[in-house]
Order: structure tokens, then C-alpha cells, then sequence
């Protein structure tokens, strides 16, 4: 298999979004940070390409959440939103950073929110106590909670494209969780992100945008991330063969082919020809 970008007969656009991170376990989980975003145009020689869509970040019962893994489409790699964190723990670093997770006490208190990937994401947001912070979206930083009990942080918005021929929102970071003696939960950052909440299940992101999983409130279930997305376009008269595995669709707008791929198996692949 190979994969070689250059002069080539085609010209393509592609928007390659990786899977969005989760949250965690404890208390007043941060959200998790939304998926790199990744969108240009390039010439394509005609060839064999790796093909992943990267999966959303599983919830974590302590510490902080699980990275959502990278997304590939031949030699542009979107990488993986970093995890919310759990009560008491920072958010992690990824494409957008996870929000910090809230902490328990009588005096204010506060954890960071992870850093994010320049030109694929931003910042997750800080926690307070009982609050924790937004995760990081593909176009804004997360928010921080404000202040001692306040309010939770709001996932970061994601980017709009309009790449399959109308505009749609993606990789949306997620809204923080929030204590019974906190203000509201954060929201999620359009695009995907999950809703935090105080109690019940926490919102995961949606597939196939890469969003952040929401924060749980108290000692709840935590939001997972949600799938990344690969699409790309090629003029209509071009050979496009996928491997096995592979679950997408296609398109027409205009003279193009717009391909979009939500599921891969390991070793999965394009040729174009």
C-alpha cells in the first residue's frame, strides 16, 4: 500500500475529523475535547490510500477520560480530542483539550483545562468546585466554570463546512458537568459536543462529528466521545474502489463526487483511479 501526494491529475478537497474525547468517572466530570479538524484542498495521483475513521474516546471510571483516536485519509492525520477530566483532575491534552473536572470543598479551587493542537482545535476550559469545564471545539476554546458552586464551563463550538453541498457544523467540544450544589451544566459546543448534566446519564458527542463527551454531575454516568468523519471530493469521472470494511456514501454537487466515510476496519484503504 502506498500513498503519494503530488502533481497529480486530480484535485481534491477533503475535511478529515478525528474521534472526539470522553469524560470521566468521580464527580463533575470537564468535557471532553472535540476531535481534530482538518480541512484543505490538494493535488492526488491517482493511487492507494490508508482510510481511517477514528473512533470516539471511551469514559473512564477515574482520572480523566479516554483520547478519541486519529482519523487518516492518505498522508493527513486528524488527531484525537483529549479526555475531560474526573473530579479533581485536569483535563488532557489532544486536538482540543479536555475540560478540568470540578473539585469538592469549602474554599474555591480550580484545575486546568488541556491544550489543544494549533490549526486542528483549542483549549479545554478550567474547573471550579463542583463545576467543571468545557471541553475544547474545533473553532473556540472551551469555556472555564465560573467560580466557586457557579456554573459549568460550555463545550466549544465546532466549525461549519459545506463541503457535502450545504453547511453542517462538526467537532463540537463538551459542556462540563456540574455538582447538586453547583449553577447549570455546561452546554455543548455546537457540532456535537454532549451536554453536561447533574445527574443521570451524561451526553456522549454525536457519531461522525468527532464531538466531546459531556461531564456527569454527581458520581454519574460520563459522556463518551463521539466517531470522526473522513470526506472528500474527486471529479465525477474518477475510479474511487474502497476496501472491505469500509461504510460510506457518495454524492453528487456539481461536477464532483463527494465521498463520506463513517466506519473503517483496521487496514482499510482507497484506491483512486
Amino acid at each position: 500500500m502506498s500513498g503519494t501526494f503530488g502533481v497529480a491529475p486530480y484535485s481534491v478537497e477533503y475535511l478529515v475529523i478525528a474521534g472526539g474525547g470522553g469524560s470521566a468517572g468521580l464527580s463533575y466530570g470537564g468535557g471532553g475535547g472535540a476531535g481534530g479538524y482538518l480541512e484543505s484542498s490538494l493535488f492526488l495521483a491517482a493511487d492507494t490510500f490508508a482510510l481511517t475513521v477514528g473512533a470516539g474516546g471511551a469514559t473512564a471510571a477515574t482520572g480523566v477520560g479516554s483520547p478519541g483516536s486519529n482519523s487518516v485519509f492518505g498522508v493527513v492525520v486528524a488527531s484525537g480530542g483529549g479526555g475531560g477530566g474526573g473530579g479533581q483532575t485536569a483535563g488532557a491534552d489532544g486536538a482540543s483539550g479536555g475540560g478540568g473536572g470540578g473539585l469538592y470543598g469549602t474554599t474555591n479551587a480550580s484545575r486546568a483545562g488541556g491544550s489543544g493542537v494549533s490549526g486542528q482545535g483549542n483549549d479545554g476550559g478550567s474547573s471550579q468546585n463542583q463545576v467543571g469545564g468545557g471541553g475544547g471545539g474545533a473553532g473556540a476554546v472551551g469555556a472555564d466554570a465560573t467560580g466557586y458552586r457557579g456554573d459549568a464551563g460550555d463545550g466549544g463550538a465546532g466549525i461549519a463546512s459545506s463541503i457535502t453541498g450545504s453547511s453542517v457544523t462538526r467537532a463540537g467540544g463538551g459542556g462540563g458537568g456540574v455538582g447538586s450544589e453547583g449553577g447549570a451544566a455546561g452546554a455543548g459546543g455546537a457540532g456535537g459536543g454532549g451536554a453536561g448534566i447533574e445527574s443521570g446519564s451524561a451526553n456522549p458527542g454525536v457519531a461522525n462529528t468527532g464531538g466531546g463527551g459531556g461531564g456527569g454531575g454527581n458520581s454519574t454516568a460520563f459522556g463518551a466521545g463521539g466517531s470522526g468523519v473522513v470526506i472528500f471530493t474527486l471529479p465525477a469521472q474518477a475510479s474511487v474502489t474502497f476496501s472491505a470494511g469500509v461504510t460510506q456514501t457518495s454524492s453528487a454537487v456539481g461536477v464532483n463526487r463527494v465521498y463520506t466515510v463513517t466506519a473503517t476496519d483496521p487496514g482499510s484503504t482507497v484506491t483512486i483511479g
